[in-house]
């Protein structure tokens, strides 16, 4: 069942390529798109260019229309590279690396570090404090790589005495720790922001459209070849990679989901999944299994999304409203209800 419900003005899955070419692996976004537009795997228009790089610990892809600079792509995966070097929580010497080991000790930081924080100070405000780059000691705890487990009750009391996001202190270009045992972590809004970032660099560079899809967050720029808007596939929670929920239709924005179906395990029958909570230092009880927000960042999608869940669907609407930038939501319940905010064009598969 969808319900509507109307806002005023702020998936894991999506799919913008227009197919493969001959010779090249379908990866996951090609089938996305394929299943989406229901367009054959060898279809693929002469007028752009589309790479995969492993960064960010994901597969980064980046498709460019209207392609002038050969070497463009490779430009757009150093610039991803350099903003991981900056926002890292496990490359020594990154901006936030400097931060967590400086021992409390004001630390100098890139303009966009500063930014990007003093940006998720103000949103954890708006979430009440549920919404906290202080997790880092907490989330450190926690694997969902393939080492299973879950951490003893006298860690996660400590981890969760460190999380405070009052403890950042901005002070000109400098940020410090307030609490020296606490750790930044913007693994929570890194990739939305720097997806952001390289699509605005490719259409600066002269590219006409432009798709980049860092494991999941996507941000669309300028227009495809034929003028028509962009069709994203919503993958099914639970389901198969190329099994779609439906399709979102969109002019540029971003397009991000969150999800408690993406990293979880199990253990003595109970399913443990990645959104912490920071008040108990547990994966949080929700009654949502996926978010999927459409905005005019991915930053802000990646922040939306995760606040959502950890908030609960009673209070989705007064979050999204609060948010500029916000276009529309779609929310999949447990019980299996779908939620449709704000402006949205999304046509359900059946």
């Amino acid at each position: 069942m969808i319900k509507k419900v109307l806002l005023s003005p702020i998936i894991l899955c999506v799919a913008l390529l227009a197919g493969c070419a001959a010779g090249r692996p379908v990866d996951r976004q090609a089938l996305h798109l394929m299943q989406a537009n229901r367009q054959p795997a060898n279809r693929q228009p002469a007028d752009h260019v589309s790479g995969t790089r492993l960064l960010l610990d994901t597969y980064c892809t980046i498709t460019a229309f209207g392609l002038s600079e050969p070497s463009l792509l490779d430009e757009a995966f150093d610039l991803c590279a350099y903003y991981e070097a900056l926002f890292s929580t496990t490359v020594e010497g990154s901006d936030v690396w400097r931060i967590n080991h400086a021992s409390g000790m004001p630390v100098a930081v890139d303009p966009e570090t500063l930014g990007l924080i003093a940006g998720m100070l103000e949103f954890g405000d708006i979430t009440g404090g549920k919404f906290d780059i202080s997790i880092g000691r907490l989330s450190a705890l926690w694997d969902f790589t393939g080492q299973y487990g879950i951490p003893s009750e006298t860690d996660i009391a400590f981890a969760r005495s460190t999380v405070n996001y009052e403890n950042i202190v901005i002070n000109g270009n400098t940020v410090l720790l307030a609490d020296p045992e606490a750790r930044i972590d913007l693994g929570g809004v890194a990739k939305g922001y720097i997806a952001d970032r390289l699509a605005d660099f490719l259409i600066k560079r002269g590219v006409t459209g432009a798709v980049v899809d860092l494991g999941g967050d996507v941000a669309l720029a300028g227009s495809k070849p034929d003028d028509t808007p962009w069709r994203v596939g919503i993958r099914r929670p639970f389901g198969g990679v190329a099994d779609l929920l439906g399709v979102v239709t969109t002019e540029s924005a971003s397009i991000v989901t969150s999800g408690t179906y993406e990293r979880q395990f199990e253990s003595g029958g109970v399913i443990y999944h990645h959104i912490l909570d920071p008040d108990t230092g547990m994966p949080v009880e929700t009654d949502i299994v996926s978010v999927t927000i459409i905005s005019d960042s991915a930053a802000t999608g990646d922040a939306l999304s995760t606040g959502v869940l950890l908030i609960g669907s009673d209070m989705a609407a007064n979050l999204l409203n609060r948010v500029p930038g916000f276009v529309g939501a779609l929310i999949v319940l447990e019980n299996g209800d779908l939620l449709e905010y704000g402006d949205i064009a999304f046509e359900l598969f059946d």
